[in-house]
C-alpha cells in the first residue's frame, strides 16, 4: 500500500489550523508518488496571467543539501529533511514565449481565441510597465505556490518550514543559476516528517491587526 493511500488527507481548514513550522526532521524519505502529488498540488497555484513564473528546484542530493545548508547560515533542517523546495522566481517570465501557456488555455477551454489574442499583447505590455516591480510580482507568485505546498504537505502527513535565512547569490550558485540576473530566490521550504511536535504560539486578537475599510477601525469578529 502506498504512502498516499495510507493517509486520510486533512481538509483545508484542518491543515491550516494544525500546521506548525517544524525545525527538526526525521531522515525518512518521502515516497516518490507522494512527492509527485506534492509537486502537482504546488503548481496548481494561481499566478498572474497564468505565466507560472516560479522555478521550483527539489534539492535531494546529500551534497546539494549540504551546500544549500551552508548558503543558509548552516540551518540544519535542510540537511535533515529528505527534500527542500527552493522557490525561485523568473522576473522575465511574462516577456518570454507564451505560446505553450496560451495554447494550453485554448485546449482546456478556459480561454477563447479572443482572450488568447488579448493576452499575447497585454501580458508583455503589463510586464514592461512593471519596471522595477517585475521581481516583486514574480516573487509574489512563487510565495503563493509555496503556500500551496505547505498546506498540501500538512494535509498529507508531512511537515514544512518556511525559511528566510539564506544568502541569495550563494543559493543561486547551488542551484546552478548564478549567472541568471532575472532569477530571484523567493523562499526555501524543507519538507519531511517532523522529529518533534511544536505547539501553537497563538495569534493576537483580530482587533490588533485586522481592520474594516480603514486601518484603525478594528474588526471585532
Amino acid at each position: 500500500m502506498s504512502a498516499i493511500t495510507q493517509i486520510q488527507p486533512l481538509d483545508v481548514p484542518s491543515a491550516i489550523v494544525q500546521r506548525r513550522s517544524i525545525k527538526t526532521f526525521k531522515s525518512d524519505p518521502i515516497a516518490p508518488e507522494l512527492l509527485k502529488q506534492l509537486v502537482e498540488l504546488t503548481v496548481a497555484a494561481p499566478s498572474s496571467f497564468n505565466t507560472q513564473a516560479w522555478r521550483i528546484i527539489l534539492v535531494q542530493d546529500e551534497a546539494q543539501k549540504a551546500a544549500l545548508s551552508a548558503a543558509s547560515w548552516n540551518q540544519k533542517q535542510i540537511v535533515q529533511a529528505p527534500v527542500t523546495f527552493v522557490f525561485a522566481a523568473d522576473s522575465s517570465a511574462g516577456e518570454q514565449d507564451l505560446t505553450p501557456i496560451l495554447e494550453q488555455g485554448l485546449q482546456t477551454g478556459a480561454w477563447n481565441e479572443g482572450t488568447v489574442g488579448y493576452f499575447k499583447n497585454a501580458v508583455p505590455q503589463f510586464q514592461a510597465g512593471l519596471g522595477d516591480k517585475r521581481r516583486e510580482y514574480a516573487i509574489k507568485d512563487a510565495i503563493i505556490a509555496a503556500t500551496h505546498l505547505v498546506l498540501a504537505a500538512e494535509s498529507l502527513g508531512l511537515s514544512t518550514c518556511f525559511m528566510n535565512g539564506w544568502i541569495e547569490e550563494q543559493v543561486k550558485a547551488v542551484i546552478g543559476a548564478e549567472d541568471n540576473s532575472d532569477l530571484a530566490i523567493a523562499v526555501l521550504v524543507p519538507v519531511g516528517y517532523a522529529a518533534e511536535p511544536r505547539l501553537n504560539p497563538g495569534r493576537l486578537p483580530f482587533a490588533y491587526n485586522v481592520s474594516v475599510d480603514t486601518i484603525g477601525n478594528p474588526y471585532q469578529g
